[in-house]
């Protein structure tokens, strides 16, 4: 569910910085560099929040950049964390749910989003932001894996569990995974789950500050038991956020979109994503873009 609804998200293009007023947009050139490495049917976005709490999407497709946003799709903050919970829609309609930390109040958001194909350009037509948890200060990563949510804050990893009480969506108590080391976790994204019972777990992804790629198994039954591998041991410290994406003619592939704070990027491809092994991750620099909003790994 929580890549449903990407291409939909990338349909509308405009520069980031030609965007003075929501919804002001303008066309978008062909990425500074085509990377022979990533295949053409590769494709990658996440989304992102400028500083006047104006939604944009970033994205690499089709060997191309591009910056995308909506009319009226202003939130009026910045997250400090967000994760998509689900999404669905066709050309001309979607919805999306999504969580949101808010970054002063201490509480995590469930936003929905209803955005529809108006005489030919896309605009947000319903749009609500709830209260749906405290306890959530401080955080700086939120990863989904329905039924739960990863939550990175301070030095800690915890974990919750998704619920339904009286028909109302909500999570449960958080429990702490993991007390030291997390402040060193860079970004942090789901990627799939494997397994089966008491051997289910969740693979997450991630860079660290000492420039690691690493992946990250958390057992379902038992969360604080995680082993890691280190995919590739430098060159990803930089990395605010990171994304992961599907390559078409490269199922057992994945497209990795790298962006850092100064407005840079990168992307690569990963040829076997379930193989826990970096050597053939290959890809690099998209050179500096001006993606400069706040971005999130989906």
């Amino acid at each position: 569910m929580r890549k449903s609804i990407v291409a939909t998200a990338t349909a509308l293009s405009a520069v980031a910085t030609g965007l003075a007023v929501a919804g002001v947009v303008g066309p978008v050139g062909p990425a500074t560099a085509a990377l022979s490495d990533v295949p053409a049917d590769c494709g990658v976005s996440t989304a992102a929040y400028r500083s006047d709490g104006q939604r944009l999407s970033y994205a690499y497709r089709d060997r191309t950049t591009s910056t995308s946003a909506y009319l009226d799709d202003n939130l009026g903050w910045v997250p400090s964390a967000h994760q998509q919970i689900g999404g669905a829609g066709d050309d001309t309609f979607f919805r999306s749910t999504e969580y949101a930390a808010h970054p002063t109040d201490g509480w995590v958001y469930k936003v929905s989003r209803q955005g529809q194909l108006v005489d030919g350009s896309w605009e947000i037509t319903a749009q609500t932001a709830s209260r749906l948890k405290s306890g959530f200060a401080d955080t700086r990563v939120l990863a989904t894996a329905s039924p739960y949510l990863y939550r990175v804050a301070g030095t800690s990893l915890y974990r919750y569990t998704e619920t339904y009480v009286d028909d109302v969506f909500t999570l449960s108590s958080p429990v702490k995974l993991a007390g030291t080391g997390w402040d060193t976790v860079n970004t942090l994204t789901y990627e799939r789950s494997e397994g089966t019972g008491s051997a289910a777990v969740d693979v997450l992804i991630g860079t660290k500050t000492n420039g690691q790629l690493k992946e990250w198994r958390i057992n379902r039954a038992t969360p604080t038991t995680i082993s890691s591998k280190v995919l590739r041991s430098s060159g990803w410290a930089g990395f605010t956020s990171l994304s992961t994406g599907y390559c078409s003619a490269h199922p057992d592939g994945r497209a990795l979109l790298g962006i850092k704070a100064t407005g840079a990027a990168s992307v690569h491809f990963d040829a076997n994503a379930k193989d826990g092994v970096g050597t053939d991750i290959n890809g690099g620099s998209l050179g500096s873009l001006g993606w400069t909003a706040k971005a999130y790994g989906q």
